[in-house]
């Protein structure tokens, strides 16, 4: 269903959870809740940020399958991360939210009929169709990991 240069929203999700599922677990726990920057998300904040913004994306492609036509309302990413309270809850626990985050969307997708996927999305960010969503929320995880690698696993040599 959906192709995008050649991969489906079945393989996309499935690449998400095993980019999820291979992450280094050790390596993001010994960094616990330190920054490379003042003001910059701990790991369990951009976990909890990756669940918020796929299950918001999962509701305004639910909305607009579904005949929504009113443009979708921004949100502000850091109001969210600042209202999480995620300081009580572990690294692994939100890792497997995300996990099932994952196997929601895929259901989602799965449910639809292929001439959903073409619908447009309004959103005060820009517009993009139904079945683009799988395929941001893959790149969007695949960002986040990248900064963490990049510049959260160097603090574990300070």
């Amino acid at each position: 269903m959906a192709l995008c240069d050649n991969v489906s929203i079945s393989e996309i999700t499935d690449l998400s959870k095993t980019e999820l599922n291979t992450i280094p677990l050790d390596l993001w726990e010994k960094i616990g809740d330190r920054v490379y920057a003042e003001g910059k998300w701990t790991l369990k904040s951009i976990i909890q940020h990756l669940i918020d913004t796929e299950r918001i994306f999962i509701y305004r492609a639910l909305s607009y399958a579904r005949g929504e036509t009113e443009t979708m309302l921004s949100f502000d990413e850091n109001v969210y991360a600042d209202n999480a309270e995620v300081g009580h809850r572990t690294l692994q626990d939100l890792i497997a939210e995300l996990s099932h985050t994952h196997d929601s969307l895929r259901l989602f997708f799965e449910s639809l009929p292929e001439n959903k996927l073409d619908w447009v999305c309004q959103g005060f960010a820009g517009e993009y169709t139904v079945g683009a969503v799988p395929f941001i929320m893959a790149g969007h995880q695949k960002w986040h990991f990248r900064v963490i690698e990049e510049r959260y696993l160097p603090l574990l040599n300070q």
